[in-house]
């Protein structure tokens, strides 16, 4: 086998969150009359919840200081949570739970690299909260994508090199984050058309055809 170990983003990979995100987002742009939308939202994607925040804040004239973001970002991670409470094992699609299981029977270690504080509650609420060999995720790193560090703690938890690890990404931060630290790529929704990406996927299952 080309690799031992895949390496999957969380949201836009396994699952969506996308519209949870933005409504927690857009509550508290709103609660500062900051003009919030799609297009803003998008680049809020793959990156940590305190950039994500300082991306809101381009558009506010007044200077927040650490404590009053703080409570910015704990309003819209509690927000977000319980809109999180909606999701179930009905949001798993049955490709993306039929090709995992595929990699499992075919020998591949499996492992989640996000840079979501929340993933392991999200998987949980997927029921998939012990599938994954490894979860690297928001919880145990300094820095998030596009710093590759999330994917290189996944790695080294598999006991593996970047070399023996295929990243699976939606993000463009994402992308670029497996490039630096020497993964391949399979870029999937909006990465598929990166030039950076070593693969582009159409869907999620079109994965098992490049292993």
């Amino acid at each position: 086998m080309k690799y031992k170990g895949i390496i999957f983003d969380l949201d836009g990979v396994i699952c969506s969150t996308d519209e949870y995100h933005y409504l927690a987002w857009k509550s508290v742009a709103d609660s500062l009359n900051i003009f919030f939308d799609e297009t803003v939202n998008n680049r809020l994607r793959g990156v940590s919840r305190v950039e994500s925040l300082e991306i809101i804040l381009e558009n506010y004239d007044i200077v927040l200081s650490e404590k009053e973001k703080l409570v910015l970002m704990e309003k819209k991670n509690t927000l977000y949570k319980e809109l999180l409470m909606n999701m179930s094992p009905e949001n798993l699609s049955e490709e993306v739970k039929n090709t995992l299981d595929e990699l499992r029977q075919r020998g591949y270690v499996l492992a989640i690299g996000s840079s979501s504080k929340n993933a392991r509650y999200i998987l949980d609420r997927l029921g998939l909260g012990t599938y994954f060999d490894v979860i690297s995720d928001g919880t145990n790193i300094t820095y998030s994508k596009p710093n590759p560090e999330v994917f290189l703690k996944a790695a080294e938890q598999l006991k593996l090199q970047p070399q023996d690890c295929l990243v699976v990404e939606d993000a463009t931060a994402g992308v670029e984050a497996a490039c630096r630290g020497g993964f391949d790529c399979a870029g999937i929704g909006d990465a598929a058309g990166d030039g950076r990406a070593t693969y582009g996927l159409g869907r999620f299952g079109e994965l098992l055809k490049f292993l």
